[in-house]
């Protein structure tokens, strides 16, 4: 009995020692824009999202050690995937504004920052007045001025109007054959 804990021991630390040879990339893209938030706002985010929502990672001492590196680096890709704060502007004005809207969401669940980042980062974890200040830039509206979206009305309407035209246009034509 001793020895087969002792060998099963052994073989959990040869795979433990072996697996720190598989390397995860560490790397952080450029970044290509920053996002337009008031001072506060992102303040916040900076400290609290950007090690996985953000081209500016920090990568602490731990994503050297396997297998912990290996969940780190799947957080921070799938965080950029979803919301990357230093390609905001790389969004259109309708996902910004849903992305904004979903920031709250997230936050008021109890979801951002997730429970495992919060102990390790305790700069990350939010406060009652990080949260006002979250909830108060996702409900400042949409990041559709009012002005495109009267100009997309605009369009349609011309649209309709031509599509309107056109089939008066070959109405009329059936009825001079008639």
């Amino acid at each position: 009995m001793k020895r087969r804990s002792r060998n099963i021991l052994l073989t959990l630390l040869t795979i433990l020692i072996v697996i720190q040879f598989v390397p995860i990339p560490k790397t952080n893209p450029p970044v290509t824009g920053e996002i337009q938030a008031p001072e506060p706002v992102k303040a916040v985010l900076q400290r609290s999202c950007y090690d996985c929502h953000s081209n500016r990672t920090v990568w602490p001492w731990y994503s050297k050690v396997a297998p912990v590196s290996w969940l780190l680096y799947r957080d921070v890709t799938q965080g950029r995937k979803a919301m990357n704060l230093t390609e905001w502007q790389e969004m259109t004005a309708l996902r910004q504004n849903r992305r904004r809207k979903g920031v709250w969401t997230e936050v008021s669940g109890g979801d951002m920052p997730p429970w495992f980042y919060r102990p390790l980062h305790p700069s990350g974890k939010l406060s009652d007045a990080d949260k006002a200040i979250l909830k108060a830039w996702s409900d400042a509206g949409p990041a559709i001025p009012r002005q495109k979206a009267e100009s997309r009305r605009q369009k349609a309407e011309v649209v309709l109007g031509s599509l309107t035209a056109a089939a008066h246009r070959s109405q009329d034509k059936v009825e001079n054959r008639n």
